[in-house]
């Protein structure tokens, strides 16, 4: 990976006012009650906070494509937090792979007081999460900026949660996520709409690696925003072969085919 230099974000203090958030805080309980999300006052406040610092560092740096906030409401917030509902543990530490501009890792970690990585191979995204965390203080939760491959090779085994969120092919993330789940831990895919050859190459690559599906939640976003495929695996034995392997393996190379 080529190096990058840490840069330093500056946050400034929003340009809504108390009543505009106050609002905003209001439709985002609203939009998760409807995915029996329940979603109090505070923890709302502060991942809407989290949306207006993305929004204001956007402007000079590309870290979401959706502009309109009540969009973003669902499709950052709300689509975050849903990859929580038919989790069957309390994470103790997770992994968001690929969090671009910390979802779903912030909002998961603001919900459920987790501790956890939110791993990015952007440099200049991880410097904008390191200081969205700073400003809204979330405690035993960093950004780290690395690959996949190599970072496993420092953390296997050691988390218990590993989120992926439409970063890629479905068999891809399996093979990235494997090597950081303890033993029962569990892996959630969150998928818009995959296709049938897809999801026979992520059957047979789970089977690889030593997962089982044991869940998938089907759901429409509110106001028709898309449709979500939540896949959640569960690591049941050791893989059939080393993990991680070589960067860049994993998409030039599939493990099956």
């Amino acid at each position: 990976m080529a190096n990058e230099t840490s840069r330093t974000i500056t946050l400034r203090p929003f340009d809504e006012s108390v009543d505009e958030i106050a609002a905003l805080v209001t439709e985002v309980v609203g939009l998760a009650s409807e995915l029996d999300i329940e979603l109090d006052s505070e923890t709302a406040e502060r991942c809407v906070q989290h949306l207006l610092y993305v929004n204001q560092v956007n402007q000079v740096m590309n870290l979401t494509r959706i502009k309109d906030i009540h969009d973003a409401l669902i499709l950052h917030i709300v689509d975050s937090l849903a990859l929580y509902r038919d989790l069957p543990i309390d994470p103790e530490h997770f992994l968001d792979m690929g969090t671009g501009a910390g979802f779903p890792g912030i909002p998961f970690a603001l919900y459920t007081g987790c501790s956890g990585v939110l791993l990015d191979s952007v440099g200049k995204k991880i410097d904008a999460v390191n200081a969205f965390i700073d400003a809204l203080g979330i405690e035993d939760v960093e950004g780290i900026h690395d690959r996949c491959e190599s970072y496993a090779m420092k953390m296997r085994g050691r988390f218990d949660t590993v989120f992926a969120r439409a970063v890629g092919q479905m068999s891809m993330i399996i093979e990235y996520g494997t090597p950081f789940l303890e033993d029962d831990g569990y892996l959630v895919v969150a998928k818009a709409n995959p296709e049938a050859s897809e999801l026979k190459l992520a059957e047979k690559t789970a089977a690889i690696c030593g997962l089982e599906l044991v869940g998938c939640d089907e759901f429409d976003l509110p106001r028709g925003l898309g449709h979500r495929s939540v896949f959640l695996y569960q690591k049941v034995s050791e893989p059939r072969i080393k993990l991680p392997r070589a960067v860049g393996l994993a998409k030039k190379q599939p493990l099956a085919s």
